[in-house]
């Protein structure tokens, strides 16, 4: 009988607990997955100290985590593009509230993947590397091709040119780095933002131009940076962003939307041991500003915008797109590279938390990795 270890957050706002999880073998459209490595994204500590809040479905106790690499240890009856012992990354999705499964939570020994959320991932591919794509990825892919979002030209490894230009506000982080890869990919020149230690970074990715989010004349120099361009629409990622990316796109020509990534709260912010739901109205004057001042801005302007869900993929075709149908190939060809940076802070589930801990510090162009 296989045995499966998770490092659990019993109740909401708990440290994660090491200890045994049930095994749980696939359904006929999925795969179990023994981890070899994992990843942590600002959405595991923002789940960790304000779960309640923002995903209120989870039961406690649950597993958490959206990034992992490893090996195919079982497939469902359906499966055919996988079989056991073949290498893969995968973004697991348990905390979706269409799936709401601890089985499908990456933090743990065991996970289960649904199938058309994994790619297989070369044999010269590390896992620690491979483990750094799959939720950056998806928020990326879902904001780029999803109908309702910026429903731009699909990816290839052979992409023709679009005469289109994206802006990525925010290139160097994890969604950015792959938003900037899978445009590029997609037959799309990018301008993108990003401090000035990280321009050969992004330019690396792919980006054209680049910009210091910080300086004072940033939005007029990147308004005359798409001079005699035409935009492809924006993609708004970090503090500050959406208010830089409308008044950008306003004064461009094309297509007039903004995908928004990042939530207008501070969560880093608020301490998980005390009040939180005071701590979160404490903020709520501040968002409902921002949210009309958005929208007032995005209306009078002829502006459209919407806030994308880094999940939402697993239920219409852009999974198909970027899972199946081009990153197998991009990874094989060593067309897409696996960024941002991984930084391996140790091996062992015990220190997942870590990790957590570390992310909402703060970290620049890389991401933090458990080895399994």
């Amino acid at each position: 009988m296989t045995t499966n270890t998770a490092a659990w957050i019993s109740t909401k706002r708990a440290n994660l607990d090491v200890k045994p999880a049930p095994y749980t073998p696939p359904k006929d459209n999925e795969i179990v997955v023994k981890n070899r490595a994992i990843a942590i994204n600002p959405l595991d500590w923002i789940l960790q100290s304000a779960g309640e809040l923002v995903f209120s479905w989870i039961k406690y106790p649950f597993i958490l985590g959206s990034d992992l690499a490893g090996e195919v240890v079982e497939v469902g009856k359906n499966v055919t593009r996988f079989q056991p012992g073949q290498r893969v990354l995968a973004h697991a999705v348990g905390s979706d509230p269409k799936r709401n499964s601890a089985a499908e939570g990456a933090f743990q020994t065991y996970t289960v993947v649904l199938e058309h959320m994994a790619s297989p991932i070369p044999d010269h591919m590390p896992y620690e590397s491979a483990a750094v794509l799959p939720l950056g990825l998806s928020t990326a892919a879902c904001s780029l091709f999803e109908k309702d979002q910026l429903a731009l030209q699909h990816p290839s490894v052979t992409p023709k040119r679009t005469r289109k230009t994206l802006l990525v506000w925010g290139g160097s982080t994890s969604v950015g780095s792959n938003a900037i890869q899978l445009a590029v990919a997609a037959g799309y020149e990018v301008i993108t933002t990003a401090s000035p230690h990280n321009f050969d970074y992004v330019r690396k990715l792919g980006a054209s131009q680049v910009f210091d989010y910080k300086s004072k004349t940033v939005i007029t120099d990147i308004i005359n940076a798409f001079n005699g361009k035409t935009t492809a629409g924006a993609l708004a990622i970090g503090a500050g962003s959406m208010e830089a990316c409308l008044d950008i796109i306003h004064a461009c020509k094309g297509n007039k939307f903004i995908s928004m990534a990042t939530f207008p709260v501070s969560f880093q912010k608020m301490k998980k041991d005390s009040n939180l739901r005071l701590q979160f109205f404490r903020q709520l004057p501040k968002l409902i500003a921002f949210v009309i001042s958005m929208l007032l801005k995005s209306r009078l302007r002829g502006i459209r915008t919407k806030a994308v869900f880094g999940s939402s993929l697993i239920a219409n075709e852009v999974s198909k797109i970027v899972y199946v149908d081009f990153l197998p190939q991009a990874l094989a060809a060593g067309k897409f590279l696996a960024a941002p940076a991984p930084y391996v802070i140790g091996k062992g589930l015990e220190h997942v938390q870590a990790g957590l801990d570390m992310q909402r510090s703060g970290v620049s162009a890389s991401k933090i990795i458990i080895a399994l």
